[in-house]
C-alpha cells in the first residue's frame, strides 16, 4: 500500500429514487454506504420525477459524504439528464456510480464533467461487462472503487449467477484493486430467501480480497457488516506485529517467540491503517448517511 490508506465502505445498500420518504428510512439502517438507485431499479418513464427525489434527498442527507448515487449508462441521454441534476444540486453525493462501463475513458469523461462544475466525487464502477472483467487493471486505475454486476455479467455469458460463474470475474477485480488501492465490492444477494447463502459468499470474498458487499434488502446487513467490517481482535493482533515491528528499529521483530518477516510485517501495518481509515469516516457516524 503506498499513500495514505483509502477508507472502503464494507456495506452498501441501494435504494431505488422512488419515493423521497423511502430513501430517507433507509438512512436509518446501519449502512457504510447509502446508495440512491436511478438506473435498473427505475422505469424510464419515471426517471425525471427520480431525479427530483435524488436531489430532496441530498439536500436531507445528515452526512452526503457517505451518500452514493448510481446512474445511468453515460452513454445515454438519460446519464446526462443525472449528471446535470447531480451538478446543479446544492448537496453533492461523496460517491457517484457509473454503470456498464466498457473502459477507463468513460471514468474520465464522468470526472472531468463532474469537475467542470466543481463536484469532485469519488468514482465508483459497476463491472458488469465483459469489457469491463477484460479491462479490469486500467478500469482500476482510474476508478475509486469497483462493484461486481452479477446480472449483467451472467446474462451477457448467458449462465446462471453461482459462485462458480462469477469466480474468474471476482479474481480479477481483486488483483487489480489490490495493485492500485482501488475498493472492492462484492455484487448483491439475490436468493434472499437462503440466508446462509449469503454467509458462505461473504466469507469467500473476504478470503479472495474483496473489503465490502453490496444489498438491496436492509435485513442482510447485520450479517455482512459483521463479516467485513474490522475485527478488534484482528485489528489489536495486527496493531501488535506492527508496534514490534517498529520497536525492532529496522531489525527482525520477534513477537510471541515468532519471527516477522517483512511481508507480514507490511500485512499488519496495511491492515491497522485501513481499518483506521475505515473508522475515522464511517465509524464515527455510525455507518452511512444517518
Amino acid at each position: 500500500m503506498s499513500g495514505p490508506a483509502r477508507a472502503v465502505p464494507r456495506s452498501i445498500l441501494y435504494t431505488p429514487a422512488l419515493s423521497l420518504d423511502r430513501v430517507v428510512k433507509a438512512w436509518t439502517y446501519d449502512a457504510d454506504v447509502h446508495l440512491i438507485d436511478l438506473e435498473d431499479s427505475v422505469p424510464p418513464a419515471d426517471k425525471p420525477a427520480a431525479r427530483a427525489v435524488c436531489r430532496a434527498a441530498l439536500e436531507k442527507a445528515p452526512h452526503a459524504a457517505n451518500v452514493a448515487v448510481r446512474i445511468n449508462e453515460l452513454r445515454t441521454v438519460a446519464a446526462m439528464h443525472d449528471l446535470l441534476m447531480l451538478t446543479d444540486s446544492p448537496v453533492r453525493p461523496g460517491i457517484v456510480m457509473l454503470t456498464m462501463v466498457t473502459s477507463a475513458a468513460e471514468i474520465d469523461v464522468a470526472r472531468h464533467i463532474l469537475a467542470s462544475a466543481g463536484a469532485h466525487p469519488e468514482i465508483y464502477v459497476t463491472v458488469e461487462t465483459v469489457a469491463a472483467v477484460t479491462g479490469i487493471d486500467a478500469i482500476a486505475r482510474a476508478a475509486d472503487g469497483l462493484v461486481l454486476g452479477s446480472a449483467d455479467l451472467a446474462a451477457t455469458l448467458g449462465v446462471e449467477i453461482t459462485w462458480e460463474s462469477m469466480l474468474a470475474a471476482r479474481q480479477a477485480m481483486a488483483m487489480a484493486c489490490a495493485g492500485h488501492g482501488t475498493a472492492c465490492i462484492d455484487t448483491a444477494n439475490f436468493r434472499l430467501a437462503q440466508p446462509r447463502v449469503l454467509a458462505e459468499e461473504t466469507a469467500r470474498v473476504r478470503a479472495l480480497g474483496f473489503h465490502g458487499k453490496a444489498t438491496v434488502y436492509p435485513g442482510e446487513l447485520a450479517v455482512i457488516n459483521r463479516a467485513l467490517r474490522p475485527d478488534p481482535a484482528r485489528l489489536a493482533a495486527a496493531r501488535r506485529t506492527a508496534d514490534a515491528v517498529a520497536a525492532a528499529n529496522g531489525g527482525i521483530a520477534v513477537l510471541d517467540g515468532n519471527m516477522v518477516g517483512p511481508p507480514f510485517a507490511r500485512l499488519a501495518r496495511d491492515t491497522v491503517a485501513r481499518e483506521d481509515a475505515w473508522a475515522a469516516r464511517f465509524g464515527a457516524t455510525g455507518g452511512g448517511a444517518g
